[in-house]
């Protein structure tokens, strides 16, 4: 039996929220599965990734192959390294603790590079923000100088206009 790890989706319409399923290859995407390990869901900022760490790793072990987007959320949240790091152990090329140690290194240097990229999007959008307000009030300004402009020349027309009328009634009497 070809076992693998795949995403069944649920969720609304055009609001996708995924499972992390363990199944039996020739069952449908959404049918029977034999473990749920986890969830993806795409529709926060930045995705939301939930995942059995150890139920995961026993699966990879047993033989399961994962698709290709379940890889790399598995890449992406280490369980892959994981693996790697748990053959060199069985092999006797690393102790327990040199790779706990590898793994740690590479959790920190990770939450690290992502904690930067984080802080540099809400940088970006705090910019976008300052920039569009900028625009906003170059734009009410010219306006209020057109529909100043605009008052302006309505006050002269009406002047000269205003004084005629005056000067009829006064030749008519």
């Amino acid at each position: 039996m070809a076992v693998k790890i795949r995403l069944a989706r649920g969720g609304k319409k055009r609001k996708p929220y995924y499972f992390i399923t363990v199944a039996d290859a020739r069952a449908s995407r959404d049918g029977r599965f034999i473990e749920r390990i986890g969830s993806y869901n795409p529709n926060t900022e930045p995705a939301t990734v939930q995942i059995e760490t150890e139920r995961a790793l026993h699966w990879l072990d047993c033989g399961a192959v994962p698709t290709d987007t379940v890889r790399n959320l598995l890449s992406d949240y280490g369980v892959l390294l994981q693996k790697h790091l748990q053959k060199g152990v069985a092999k006797a090329a690393l102790t327990q603790e040199q790779a706990d140690a590898k793994f740690q290194a590479w959790k920190t240097e990770k939450d690290a590079k992502d904690a930067k990229q984080l802080q540099a999007k809400q940088n970006q959008a705090e910019l976008n923000k300052k920039n569009a307000l900028a625009q906003e009030v170059a734009y009410n300004h010219k306006r209020a100088e057109a529909i100043a402009k605009k008052q302006q020349a309505a006050t002269v027309v009406e002047t000269p206009a205003t004084d005629e009328p005056a000067q009829e009634a006064t030749t008519q009497e």
